[in-house]
Parts: C-alpha cells; sequence; structure tokens
C-alpha cells in the first residue's frame, strides 16, 4: 500500500525506497499523527464530508492502531515508508474502505507539520520538567554551601573569594533560562499547519480553529505555502537545546576542575564515575565528560538543520525529512544528560577545608584598592598603588598580608593601621553585598529568589 504510487508505471528502486522511507524514525510520531487523524477526522464531520458514523468508526480504529503502534511486537510492511503510511494500512485492515476517507482535503504536508509541532509541543513540556529537576538539585547544593568560601576564577586563575553557593547559582539563572528558550519555542510550534493540504489549502470548508481547539494549538497558520514548509519551530528547538548543552558543559567543565586533586573542593559519588581499565588507582569523572562531550553533538545538529533550509524554496521539499532526526536524537540525549548531572550534583560531598585554604590574601587586593578609595583616592590611583604592593609582596616572596605596616606606608602614606582589616575573609564576603553579590546575605536572598522561581513554574 503505497498513498503515492497509482500513477507510477514501475516500482521505485529497492535502493531508492530504502533512501525515501522514514518510518525507522518518524514511527514515533504516530500518538500525534494518531491524535491529529482524529482531530481531522471530526473536522471533516463538521464540513459534512464523513457521517457520525464514519467519524466514530474511523477513532475507533485508530485507537486501535495506537495500542498496535504503541506494542513492541509490531512489524512494519515493507510498504510502509513512513508513520502515515503505516497507521492508513493499519486502520483499512480494522474498519475497511472508510478509512480511506480520512485523508480527504489533506496532504502528507500538513500532515506531517502538524504532527511534528504536536511532538516538539509535548517534547518542550518534558524538558522542561527535566530542567526543573536539575535545578532543584542546584539549588539543594548551593544551600549546602551557601556561605562557604572558595576562590572564584576568572581566565582560570584565582580573582576573588566567593562562595559556593553564588557559584553553584551561577548555574541557576541559566538553566532558567533554558526553561523559558524551550517554552519560546513550544509557543512556536504551536502553530497549526493543519488544513493547508498540499500547499494551496484544503477545498473543504474545514473549521481550522475547531481543530487547533481540539488539538491544544495556539494559533492557526495564516499562510498555507508558509506552513507546510515552516521549520523554524525547529530550528528554535534545536537552538534550546544547543544552548542548554553549552551551559550544561559549562557547569561540568567546573565541576570537573573542582572535583580533580588539584582543587579538591568536591568529591563525587562513585555511582557517577568509572575506574581505569589499566591503573587501579583512577576514578574518573565519566560523568561529567560525557555531559560536556554531548554539547558539541547538541550544536552539530542545530548547524545541521540549519544548513538543510538556507537553499530551500518556499513549500514542502523532501529534503525537510532531515528535520525529524537531530530533534529526536537532541530530545534523547537531553533526558538522558539532564537526570544523570541532577543526581550528580545531589550526591557530591563539599570539602571545605580544601576550599578556603585555596583562598589567599592576593585574593584580596581588589579589597586593598577599595581601603584607598574610602580614603578619598580614585580608583586608578589606588589600583596602581595596590599593584606596586602585590609586586613588593612577590618579591619578598611573602603573603601580601604579611608585608610590613611600614613598608605600606612607604609606598604610599595614606595607608593606616586599620588597613588590617581588610584581609578579613568574612568581612570581604560581606562587603559584596549588593543584589546579585557573592556575600552570604545576598545568597541567602539569591537563594530565595531561586525558590520562589520554583514555586512559580
Amino acid at each position: 500500500m503505497r498513498l503515492w504510487g497509482s500513477r507510477m508505471g514501475k516500482d521505485p528502486n529497492p535502493a531508492f525506497t530504502r533512501l525515501n522511507a522514514s518510518f525507522s524514525f518518524d514511527r514515533r510520531l504516530y500518538a500525534e499523527d494518531i491524535d491529529a487523524s482524529q482531530a481531522w477526522a471530526r473536522a471533516l464531520e463538521g464540513a459534512q464530508v464523513l457521517t457520525e458514523s464514519e467519524v466514530d468508526a474511523i477513532v475507533v480504529g485508530l485507537e486501535e492502531v495506537r495500542e498496535t503502534l504503541g506494542g513492541p511486537a509490531f512489524d512494519p510492511l515493507p510498504t510502509d515508508e513512513d508513520i502515515h503510511t503505516a497507521v492508513e494500512r493499519l486502520l483499512t485492515e480494522r474498519i475497511g474502505p472508510v478509512a480511506g476517507k480520512l485523508h480527504t482535503g489533506r496532504s502528507r504536508n500538513d500532515q506531517v507539520a502538524t504532527d511534528f509541532r504536536l511532538w516538539v509541543m509535548r517534547a518542550c513540556d518534558r524538558m522542561v520538567d527535566a530542567i526543573l529537576g536539575l535545578a532543584k538539585a542546584v539549588v539543594q547544593s548551593a544551600e549546602a554551601g551557601v556561605d562557604l568560601p572558595m576562590p572564584g576564577y576568572t581566565h582560570m586563575r584565582p580573582a576573588q573569594p566567593i562562595t559556593w553557593g553564588h557559584w553553584m547559582l551561577s548555574a541557576f539563572w541559566p538553566l532558567l533560562r533554558n526553561k523559558d528558550r524551550f517554552a519560546r519555542a513550544y509557543a512556536s510550534a504551536s502553530v497549526l499547519p493543519l488544513g493547508s493540504a498540499a500547499l494551496a489549502g484544503t477545498a473543504y470548508p474545514i473549521d481550522r480553529k475547531a481543530i487547533a481547539d481540539d488539538l491544544g494549538f495556539e494559533s492557526v497558520s495564516p499562510n498555507s505555502i508558509d506552513a507546510v514548509s515552516d521549520r523554524e519551530f525547529a530550528v528554535e528547538y534545536l537552538f534550546a537545546s544547543a544552548m542548554l548543552g553549552v551551559n550544561l558543559s559549562r557547569l561540568a567543565e567546573g565541576l570537573i576542575l573542582f572535583s580533580g586533586p588539584e582543587y579538591g573542593f568536591i568529591e563525587l559519588d562513585e555511582a557517577y564515575t568509572t575506574g581505569s581499565s589499566l591503573m587501579p588507582h583512577k576514578r574518573n569523572p565519566d560523568a561529567l565528560e560525557l555531559t560536556r562531550g554531548k554539547s558539541g553533538r547538541l550544536v552539530g545538529h542545530l548547524t545541521g538543520l540549519l544548513m538543510t533550509l538556507k537553499g530551500l524554496p518556499s513549500a514542502y521539499d523532501k529534503d525537510l525529512q532531515e528535520d525529524k532526526q537531530p530533534v529526536f536524537d537532541a530530545h534523547d540525549t537531553l533526558l538522558e544528560v539532564l537526570p544523570v548531572l541532577g543526581g550528580l550534583i545531589e550526591t557530591l560531598e563539599l570539602n571545605p577545608e580544601r576550599m578556603v585554604a585555596a583562598i589567599t590574601p592576593e585574593l584580596l587586593s581588589t579589597d586593598l584598592a577599595d581601603y584607598l578609595v574610602g580614603k578619598d583616592v580614585p580608583f586608578r590611583e589606588a589600583h596602581e598603588v595596590t599593584g606596586r604592593v602585590v609586586r613588593l609582596a612577590e618579591e619578598k616572596q611573602v603573603a601580601l598580608d604579611q608585608l610590613p605596616f611600614q613598608e605600606l606606608k612607604a609606598l604610599d602614606d595614606r595607608f593606616e593601621d586599620d588597613v588590617v582589616k581588610i584581609f578579613n575573609l568574612e568581612a570581604a564576603l560581606e562587603r559584596r553585598s549588593t543584589l546579585g553579590g557573592t556575600a552570604p546575605s545576598a545568597v541567602k536572598a539569591q537563594l530565595d529568589a531561586a525558590r520562589e522561581m520554583l514555586i512559580r513554574v
């Protein structure tokens, strides 16, 4: 059973049949194809194309097809070139010739676009749930170290003291932005193409708004040519996936570094690490490395689909068959990664002693410059003076807070006895108490905001 074969004088070449077929991957659209087909049948009844009894037979038959396709025993025929063909064949086997009326006024062009949009909408919901699961794990870890000092890094070099809670929450807000991107991808997908037919629109008086309401679409496509060729929603889904992958990769990289022996800030649970086949002492952060590695795969899916789309003319072209595999794989990849990363973060152990020990007085050099600013020294001048203090400490091979006061005074007589207070770590952290800062008080406020965001969504 082919949906298009009657005008052909010969069967397609077997190699071409294999190339042309998409059932191996688009079979996962079966639920969406059945939902959309049932909605289309009801719309045909509204247009007085089908009778009530015909629609009842089609809807019931499609439910039986759903059960068949959802089971492990289904074995497609060689002629089931795509999910739409398989559904129609199985429906015909169950209810007979009336199944042939279902495709009235509909094309596979608007059918597949509808199925795919509906699948992406549902995939976005799944992705939002998975992202929020990881976000909760991040908040939990931030709570455990809300006032735990550690070095902050820029250029992979120690920069200023921060807290573990502040560092972990720096991964929370990107996750919320990722969630919002999937919400926008949902909105982009939630435009009904069904009723556009091949490209010119259906010839029957179909109530497309009723179909949109039936299937949960937010709006109806305004142009039938654009409707069957628009895959921007898939690009947006892949961009959201790629951006999430990049953010997860950056988080994984930080955790890889901090769990290494050179840092020792955290200890990963053995359940999320592997050993070496050669070196018995090794415990490798493979879960984090796989997270980092799969980001490249996600970015590749985005660029690949963009390259497929860039040269296409208007309306439907078979190139668009290439839209589904990258989206499906991005979905599956992220739904594998997100819960693993969440579990790893929930079970990691903090090492406060190593974190605090890694904070050297040099990390308070900015505070020393700010001290001079408090003495009415312009910041540029204060920065220059502090730079000379740092250089002097390096030359003498002593820590910044170990320079004799007399030598500080010799560099700039605006240093006074109270300069020693600058090197108090707790005070240095608390000085950064502005909104979004690393002071424990500010991080606690940030945590409150994060918890509120999780409650609201």
